[in-house]
């Protein structure tokens, strides 16, 4: 089994439009995953493509990867082997950290290629030519759609940040009760140890006839 070391990226935060273009180099044997913090129900759309190291020929046969999408429960939601190109889009079920790995095959001596990725979530994904085509409608009412849309979508945001907030808060609160009582141990074992070192050398001077 080909074994894989992971090098995680994170690109970026909550946002109600996001873009990532990039450009990336991938060890062969090592894997590299980005990840993206989407809500839920937010529309997402990645396009990825290795770069010909020698423009104007064909792409070496070595120049094959494998792309893996999981959600945060760990469930793919995409899984490409052995291409030089592709897309994935999906509707995200839940809120959290999507993650994409890219990796290839170990080679001996390793080998390094170059990765494009463009990731669009939120409004930055829909894509408003087909829109404009399927409703015959002008730039104007275009441009309406994509304000409406960001607008909901940052409607939708504030909530689930306020969520998040809620939850980071509980564990705060959790932490310090939990920080509370190991200091509080902490304070009674640091005390027990002492009154015993105090009995024990009583003890002992007792002993030597010096007390």
């Amino acid at each position: 089994m080909l074994k894989l070391k992971a090098v995680i990226l994170t690109v970026g935060l909550m946002s109600p439009i996001i873009v990532h273009s990039m450009l990336f180099d991938l060890q062969s044997g090592i894997a590299k995953c980005i990840t993206e913090d989407l809500m839920s129900n937010a529309m997402t759309i990645g396009k990825y493509s290795v770069v010909n190291p020698n423009k104007g020929y064909p792409l070496p046969d070595t120049h094959k990867i494998t792309v893996r999408v999981t959600s945060p429960a760990g469930n793919n939601h995409y899984y490409c082997d052995g291409v030089d190109s592709g897309t994935f889009a999906f509707t995200a079920n839940e809120a959290g950290d999507y993650m994409a790995c890219f990796w290839s095959q170990e080679h001996k001596p390793p080998l390094t290629m170059s990765v494009e990725l463009d990731w669009q979530s939120g409004v930055a994904a829909k894509d408003w030519s087909k829109v404009a085509r399927k409703g015959q409608i002008d730039e104007m009412e275009i441009e309406l759609k994509k304000l409406y849309d960001t607008i909901t979508t940052i409607h939708d945001e504030m909530f689930y940040l306020r969520e998040r907030e809620g939850e980071m808060q509980k564990l705060n609160t959790a932490t310090n009760s939990k920080m509370a009582a190991f200091s509080f141990v902490s304070i009674l074992v640091c005390l027990s140890v002492a009154g015993l070192q105090l009995w024990y050398l009583k003890t002992f001077f007792e002993r030597k006839k010096m007390l």
